[in-house]
């Protein structure tokens, strides 16, 4: 059926639900998994133009961090139940774009992913972000709460 599953993670609760089912069922179906983080560029004030350059690097070092640290948890949650595993985080102020861009590009085929994330802090809604990917995704998506 399914044979390569994107795991798109921002490491909230939710999101790590979802990685946690994508992992058990790619076990069921002797499928690989491909966990990936969007980080969100640095967003800047004109004003604060003497600060940025520090503030920039700042920001994008520990976004790099946490980003490592959310895809270490999915790679070896991964190796415990012995599915194969790939990750990696990309920049873009577009984060269902780039889901559904590395979609394409790794050749998955269904994409499991949280209700909401970090931003979404209402609990009936769908976040945006699953929102989008689930409109425009020719790929199956299946989304945990």
């Amino acid at each position: 059926m399914y044979r390569h599953i994107l795991l798109p993670t921002d490491g909230s609760e939710v999101s790590i639900r979802a990685v946690d089912a994508g992992i058990e069922l790619a076990k069921w179906l002797n499928a690989r998994v491909y966990a990936l983080h969007v980080i969100l560029p640095f967003q800047s004030l004109a004003y604060m133009t003497q600060i940025i350059p520090q503030s920039e690097t700042s920001y994008t070092e520990e976004s790099v961090r946490w980003a490592e640290h959310y895809l270490g948890e999915v790679r070896e949650k991964a190796r415990q139940v012995g599915i194969p595993c790939d990750s990696d985080y990309v920049f873009d102020k577009h984060p269902c774009d780039a889901i559904l861009r590395v979609a394409q590009e790794k050749g998955c085929d269904l994409i499991i992913m949280g209700s909401h994330g970090w931003r979404g802090f209402t609990k009936l809604l769908l976040g945006s972000e699953t929102q989008k990917v689930l409109v425009h995704s020719q790929l199956p998506v299946l989304v945990c709460h």
